[in-house]
């Protein structure tokens, strides 16, 4: 067995240095609380190549006697607590001893410090635990710190650091946290020189939300102030309007204190269900003021989590409040009036505003084949195709068993098959009416519905490499059996026979062909059609803006910031053009052609959102498979009426894809069941 020996001071204080210090992020969050602990009302914060190489940290706090500062250095020494009873009575946001001296270990450290008290402030420098310099110099009241060279003795973690661009977003979304965190505190951060916060430390917890945020954020709130028995919460909750991709806009702080807690975030969210759509999570700043005897805080040296004395009362309760606040609020978004545009047409009015959640920019008409474009809401919220005046003729008829019936016209040889199976006698309606397949299953149009007129566009180039690096898309296993017994149904001869009985729910379209029933799902066939035509121009390199006037302005967040200067260029490749507006807000002059007829902002944020979950190895095929993905948010959801030729044109282009048969995300589009199996339900076979 081998002996058993004590380990060095040395090797000591770099084991426990890894429990503090994870990453630059971890010294500036230790330095700052520190200063505020310290009184400090201005804090300003420097870094360099992400803070691997420079951290500077300078408060207006109390500073450090020059006798104090060795001592300072060394493990475990605090002024915070004195015994174990103050451990359940913590108000200090540092108390463990640990911090200066894990920095210290793993690190090159100058502080300068000088106390209200002293004539003088004092110069230390302490490098890999051993003290270097220690003298009397001219300071300002407060302390500063500076860290050279993180992790210089100990290659093995400094390995693990990701990219400086990576650690300054760690530290970005830190300050954030910490400016929130304590209002009153005016914090300021450079990033390589450049400033990238600066609050005014007002107090005002909104605006600081606004600073930070934005006006689009702030705009969207609503206010909490809550006491009972267990806390006192106040704080701002988002309406649902502004939730987002991910639980970054989530943020907690329990006396002072950002930390991260399952518990009340499964509260929180819980309590928005109903309100949200599905993979989307609120916006909150709540600020929790806790008897300290209901907490414990020293659970981890990170002092992120903590461990509550009542977890169910206190998540009932918080789920309590935030359903109540949202309960009878008014979440009707308000829409500015615009002028619409007045269209001419037989037998249809123009279009009445839409709700904002279904609201888009103009829709651009372009290509010959179904695409979101082609679609505008008619006057019910029903789709039709967009209106130009080669259709102006356009009517569509159905069988009614009260109207006179009318002189039968001859169909153009090019006409859909499926008039061949049209009734002789029929009446003119509007094609508001003729849409709706629960009034017949049959109709004729006099003529053939016009290809849509082609937009103007500006056309964007990937790059090679990353185009070279996607594959075409491949049918799997799970598939073959439906490929297996439908490759009749996929066939152009087989398009003759198709029989499009209606469509069931608003989602499902139900089509007839020889001795089988085929049901397809609308948004599952036009999200795989939409992807498949992205996944194409990734492929060929090119891709297709549409000009916006106005453009949207967009407030971003420093980590959205980040996430568009880093994946500039794949933004730019599918075809949008941002520009800088202004601090924190971009002008986006220019979408992908495709992503048309949606809504462009939400569209946007959410992208950067997936940006921030994208890992570092991904693939550039994996990226843009991401952003690819985003062109299904044009799809024509479930529960959304369309018309039979607009159901033609999707059935059509689904049925010449390679792999017809699953959405992006996994789903079935097409389902079959046989004559056979629907006999022997109604017990025609038994």
């Amino acid at each position: 067995m081998p002996e058993i020996t004590l380990l060095s001071q040395e090797t000591i204080d770099k084991i426990a240095a890894g429990e503090v210090v994870e990453r630059p992020s971890s010294v500036v969050k230790e330095l700052v609380e520190n200063a505020i602990d310290a009184k400090a009302t201005a804090v300003t914060v420097e870094i360099k190549e992400g803070g691997i190489s420079f951290i500077r940290i300078t408060d207006n706090g109390c500073g450090i006697e020059r006798a104090q500062v060795p001592l300072a250095f060394l493990r475990h020494s605090t002024s915070k607590i004195k015994s174990v009873e103050d451990l359940m009575s913590i108000t200090s946001l540092g108390f463990r001893g640990e911090a200066l001296s894990s920095i210290a270990a793993v690190s090159q450290v100058e502080l300068i410090t000088k106390t209200y008290g002293e004539l003088t402030g004092t110069r230390y420098v302490i490098e890999g635990s051993k003290e270097k310099e220690n003298e009397e110099i001219g300071a300002p009241e407060g302390t500063t710190f500076i860290v050279r060279n993180l992790f210089y003795n100990t290659p093995a973690r400094r390995k693990f650091l990701k990219t400086a661009q990576t650690e300054g977003n760690y530290i970005n979304d830190l300050m954030e946290r910490l400016a929130l965190s304590h209002p009153g505190v005016s914090f300021k951060f450079i990033n390589n020189g450049q400033t990238k916060m600066h609050t005014s430390g007002n107090s005002r917890e909104k605006d600081m939300i606004y600073h930070i945020y934005g006006r689009d954020i702030t705009s969207g709130l609503l206010e909490i102030d809550h006491k009972n028995e267990y806390f006192h919460v106040k704080g701002f909750i988002g309406k649902p309007l502004i939730s987002r991709g991910n639980r970054n806009f989530e943020n907690y702080f329990i006396n002072g204190r950002y930390i991260k807690s399952a518990l009340l975030s499964k509260s929180i969210e819980e309590a928005y269900k109903g309100f949200l759509m599905q993979h989307q999570y609120p916006f909150c700043v709540l600020y929790f003021s806790m008897d300290t005897d209901l907490l414990d805080v020293n659970v981890h040296p990170t002092k992120m989590e903590l461990r509550f004395s009542n977890n169910e009362a206190i998540y009932k309760t918080l789920f309590e409040i935030i359903r109540g606040a949202l309960t009878h609020k008014d979440f009707i978004p308000e829409v500015p009036v615009q002028e619409e545009k007045i269209r001419k047409r037989e037998n249809i009015k123009a279009p009445l505003p839409e709700p904002f959640e279904r609201r888009g920019v103009e829709m651009v008409r372009s290509g010959g084949r179904f695409q979101p474009q082609d679609i505008q809401q008619g006057t019910d919220g029903q789709s039709g195709f967009a209106a130009s005046k080669e259709n102006e003729d356009v009517q569509t008829t159905i069988p009614m068993q009260s109207a006179a019936p009318q002189k039968e016209s001859a169909p153009p040889e090019n006409l859909s098959v499926f008039n061949s199976l049209l009734p002789k006698k029929e009446t003119a309606v509007t094609e508001q009416s003729a849409d709706r397949v629960s009034e017949s299953n049959t109709y004729t149009v006099s003529k053939p519905v016009p290809q849509p007129i082609q937009a103007d566009k500006t056309t964007a180039s990937l790059p090679e490499e990353t185009a070279a690096a996607l594959p075409e898309s491949k049918v799997t296993y799970e598939q073959q059996e439906l490929a297996a017994v439908s490759e009749g149904f996929l066939t152009k001869d087989a398009k003759k026979k198709h029989k499009i009985i209606g469509q069931l729910f608003d989602t499902y379209w139900m089509v007839e062909y020889e001795d089988k029933l085929f049901i397809i799902d609308q948004h599952a066939a036009h999200e795989k059609v939409l992807y498949e035509k992205t996944m194409k121009k990734v492929r060929e390199k090119t891709f297709s803006s549409q000009t916006l006037s106005p453009p949207i302005i967009l407030t971003l967040s420093i980590e959205e910031i980040e996430m568009l200067e880093k994946y500039r260029e794949q933004i730019d490749a599918f075809g949008y053009e941002i520009e800088p507006f202004g601090g924190k807000e971009y002008a986006v002059t220019a979408i992908p052609a495709d992503f048309t007829g949606i809504d462009t902002k939400t569209m946007f944020l959410e992208m950067l959102d997936d940006f921030a979950n994208i890992n570092e190895n991904d693939s550039p095929n994996a990226i843009m498979e991401k952003v690819a993905s985003m062109s299904c948010k044009a799809a024509i959801k479930g529960n959304q009426h369309i018309s039979r030729p607009e159901a033609e044109r999707l059935i059509d282009e689904l049925l010449e894809l390679e792999n017809p048969y699953n959405c992006p995300h996994g789903r079935p589009t097409i389902i079959s069941m046989t004559k056979y199996e629907i006999e022997k339900k109604f017990k025609r076979i038994v």
